[in-house]
């Protein structure tokens, strides 16, 4: 299955590709809101692993953007603690699930087999 790693922090999508890979996984990277859904137009993936905070488009106004184009889209955002408000407003944009940062890799994955169902 293939899963699109979307966040700013390059160490970030680094750590997650290569838990992902580990796992059996195929992996895309988006630095940004915008390269998400430019990436999720082009590959489809099966889920999309997404930030909030992030330049040219935050996550929430990708997640909108990509549910809009696909409704069937598994978006799970990926935030730090304290932004409880901007996962509410994730959740309302379409994100299927949340996880906290820092998270402990075995969440990371629950999620996806929870909602990375094969298409």
């Amino acid at each position: 299955m293939t899963i699109l790693i979307a966040d700013d922090a390059a160490f970030m999508r680094m750590r997650l590709k290569k838990l992902l890979e580990e796992s059996g996984y195929v992996v895309i990277e988006a630095a940004n809101g915008q390269e998400a859904v430019d990436r999720y137009r082009e590959h489809h993936p099966h889920a999309v692993l997404m930030d909030i905070t992030m330049p040219e488009k935050d996550g929430v106004a990708a997640t909108r953007e990509i549910c809009q184009m696909d409704p069937a889209a598994r978006v799970i955002m990926v935030s730090a603690l304290g932004q409880q408000a901007m996962i509410v407003a994730a959740i309302q944009a379409g994100a299927k699930d949340f996880v906290v940062k820092p998270y402990e890799p075995e969440r990371i994955i629950q999620a996806l087999q929870k909602w990375a169902k094969a298409q």
